[in-house]
C-alpha cells in the first residue's frame, strides 16, 4: 500500500470515527455530503490516471472508475433531491477532499509504471477503506430506507472496484 493511500484511508477512517463519537453517528445529510465526497475523490484519481497512464490496463480501469463513480454520485444526487435533503458538509467529507487533494498532488509527481503502481495501491486502500466505512459507519446509520438501500445496491460495485484493483495490483508487481 502506498503512503497516499495510507493518508486517505487514515483520514477517511479517522473522520468517520470522529462523526460517530460525537453524534452517535453520521445524519442522513452528513451521509450524503461523506458518498458525493467518496465518489468525487475516486473520479478525480480516475481523471488523472486516463490522462497519465500509459498502461492499457490501468488507463481502462481509471475510466471504469470515473464512470462508477459519477452514476453514483448522479443516483446520490438524484435521491437527495427527491427527499429534499441538504448534503451537509462535516468532518468526514471535508477530509476526504483534502486527503483526495494530497493524493492527487502526489499522484501528479510520478511517471511510468511508478505512477501506475501508486495509483492502483491507492486504489485498493481507498475501495477497502471506503467498503469499511459504508458497512460500519454509513449503512448501519442511514435513517432514511431509501438512502440505505442505495447504499446497499451500490456496495457490490464497490466490491467489484477493489477485486479489480487487486487484480491491477498483482499484476503490475510482477
Amino acid at each position: 500500500m502506498g503512503r497516499s493511500g495510507l493518508v486517505v484511508a487514515g483520514v477517511f477512517m479517522l473522520a468517520a470515527s470522529a462523526v460517530s463519537a460525537q453524534t452517535g453517528g453520521p445524519t442522513d445529510p452528513q451521509i450524503a455530503a461523506i458518498v458525493v465526497a467518496a465518489n468525487q475523490v475516486d473520479i478525480n484519481a480516475g481523471k488523472l490516471a486516463e490522462s497519465k497512464s500509459g498502461n492499457k490496463e490501468v488507463k481502462a480501469f481509471a475510466e471504469r472508475m470515473v464512470t462508477d463513480h459519477t452514476g453514483v454520485n448522479k443516483q446520490a444526487t438524484a435521491l437527495v433531491t427527491k427527499l429534499k435533503v441538504k448534503p451537509e458538509e462535516n468532518d468526514t467529507s471535508k477530509s476526504l477532499k483534502s486527503g483526495g487533494d494530497d493524493t492527487l498532488k502526489r499522484l501528479k509527481a510520478l511517471k511510468g509504471a511508478e505512477f501506475d503502481k501508486a495509483y492502483v495501491d491507492n486504489e485498493v486502500t481507498y475501495h477497502q477503506t471506503v467498503l469499511d466505512a459504508v458497512d460500519k459507519t454509513l449503512i448501519p446509520n442511514a435513517k432514511n430506507e431509501e438512502l440505505k438501500s442505495l447504499l446497499v445496491k451500490v456496495r457490490p460495485a464497490f466490491v467489484a472496484h477493489l477485486e479489480h484493483a487487486k487484480h491491477l495490483q498483482a499484476s503490475l508487481a510482477k
